[in-house]
């Protein structure tokens, strides 16, 4: 997911995207813990992503704040 792809969303998109997001990484860590996760790259991806989106919401938070 690229950050371009993600400030094209709305709002409501992006806080729905974040709970979306912490519910897999949730999942995987779960999985990384029971030993059946396949893939651990996907933690880091998962955490990365949602760190965008986070920081995306933020900064139209601050812009809607200064205006």
């Amino acid at each position: 997911m690229d950050a371009k792809d993600v400030r094209g969303l709305t709002d409501e998109e992006l806080r729905e995207k974040e709970r979306q997001l912490q519910q897999e990484l949730f999942n995987y860590r779960f999985q990384m813990a029971t030993g059946r996760l396949e893939n651990p790259m996907l933690v880091r991806k998962t955490r990365r992503d949602l760190a965008r989106v986070k920081g995306i919401r933020r900064e139209a938070a601050l812009a809607k704040k200064t205006l």
